[in-house]
């Protein structure tokens, strides 16, 4: 049982004895939302506002539970009544302006919402951060820039801010102010770990290949589950010619490729897929991609328990359940969940930046239906690529492995090893799911 789970059995227990604890309400609804249980965080949230919680958590709670069912008219409507009782709720404003920008692929309604409530607070470092990533996400790096020097301007202080402007700075290939803005961060924020990372980052965009390596060092040491950290490290190896990236990335052993098996009840493969694959299509609703993820030039929806209860995506996650246990028992074995599961709809011109899962073990990638250019893969349009850092490295330096997709095929690596999609030109889209493996609690 997770520590959400027995929140929510807490919760559950409590309102039996006080049905009317508005509290109790808020927090279960809270629970279930973050478990992926949105009816019940729908049905816990509006419970606690019938009872008088005027609170914009819970208003938030409730629209995150309706976005994850596709109720997003209705979304936007509970994300604006949260802002309303909070002008300047910064995680309110980002899910709105994210689920606008979803639904409509344009920055400008959008940033809207939080143009307006940065004329009310116009020091807000949180809203211009906010205002930053939606410029970035839409391509407009330049204002993306512009949004965090003004936000440094009223913040000057702020460790978020600093490390949005050191990373991109780096990415637009000025690596002495990116390592300058880092620097300022770890300074301020010397046990932060997301300002440790920033300046290993920094350092790798700059050259400074000692300094990163011994960061990273000391970044593995203080969360040595952390999948980005290892990652660094093992960037920071590989620039210096150490020997030891090689047992990281060692693709012959770490990459396992495998065809799923046919369900039962499907004569073939190829049929279970296209049942599959109209499953998805149907679900995938929205315009462009997600926030601060990989995916450029499609859509990304979360799986939760309805869409993963339809027969045919059941099936898919039964065979993929197999296909993992098959990997973990060459791996030494040893108990394992899925943790998290998504499917991702790119079209033409689309692809991954890379990166990689902080937060998993292994990663995954599942090809449902592919464009005929793609399977033909004459210059590895729309393949899968390994090795390639998502972040810049003086040298920089590209993929060292790929893989070739096919329908039906399950790719598992480890969650640490970068990865990422190389675009693609068809009129038919690329379509896969994806999740964490993470091994099961003791």
């Amino acid at each position: 049982m997770t520590d959400r789970s027995a929140d929510a059995a807490r919760w559950r227990a409590s309102l039996h004895s006080n049905p009317n604890d508005r509290i109790a309400w808020h927090n279960l609804a809270s629970a279930e939302g973050d478990l992926g249980h949105a009816s019940q965080a729908e049905g816990a949230a509006r419970r606690a506002i019938a009872l008088g919680l005027v609170a914009p958590e819970t208003r938030l709670v409730l629209a995150r539970a309706l976005q994850a069912q596709r109720r997003l008219d209705e979304a936007e409507k509970f994300f604006d009544e949260a802002i309303s009782l909070r002008p300047a709720y910064t995680d309110a404003h980002r899910d709105l302006a994210q689920l606008v920008w979803m639904r409509t692929g344009k920055a400008d309604p959008a940033l809207a919402r939080i143009d307006r409530a940065l004329r009310a607070a116009p020091r807000d470092a949180g809203l211009y951060l906010i205002r930053s990533i939606v410029l970035e996400i839409s391509g407009d790096r330049d204002a993306a820039f512009a949004a965090v020097v003004t936000g440094l301007n009223a913040a000057p202080r702020d460790v978020p801010l600093l490390l949005q402007a050191a990373r991109l700075c780096a990415e637009m290939q000025d690596a002495a102010r990116a390592l300058q803005f880092a620097r300022q961060a770890d300074g301020l924020a010397p046990t932060d770990i997301a300002a440790g990372f920033g300046l290993c980052e920094a350092l790798l965009a700059a050259g400074e290949l000692g300094e990163a390596d011994r960061i990273a060092t000391v970044l593995c040491t203080a969360q040595p589950r952390n999948q980005y950290a290892i990652a660094l490290q093992a960037t920071a190896w590989r620039l210096r010619g150490d020997p030891r990236y090689a047992t990281l990335f060692h693709y012959e052993t770490m990459v396992d490729a495998q065809k799923l098996d046919v369900p039962p009840g499907w004569p073939s493969l190829g049929a279970f897929l296209r049942d599959a694959a109209a499953d998805l299509e149907s679900m995938h609703g929205f315009t462009s991609h997600p926030l601060q993820q990989s995916v450029r030039g499609g859509s990304q929806l979360p799986l939760h328990e309805p869409e993963l209860a339809r027969p045919a995506i059941a099936a898919l996650f039964a065979g993929i359940t197999r296909a993992v246990r098959r990997h973990v028992d060459k791996l030494g074995g040893g108990g394992f969940a899925i943790s998290g599961a998504w499917s991702v709809r790119l079209r033409s011109g689309g692809y991954h930046t890379d990166h990689v899962h902080p937060e998993g073990w292994i990663s995954s990638a599942c090809y449902i239906a592919l464009p005929a250019s793609v399977m033909n893969g004459a210059d590895r349009a729309g393949w899968l690529r390994l090795g390639k850092p998502g972040i810049a490295t003086r040298p920089a330096l590209g993929p060292d492995h790929y893989v070739k997709p096919e329908p039906g095929l399950l790719v598992l690596f480890p969650a640490y090893m970068w990865h990422g999609v190389e675009p693609f030109a068809s009129p038919e889209p690329r379509l896969s799911v994806a999740f964490d493996v993470v091994p099961e609690a003791p």
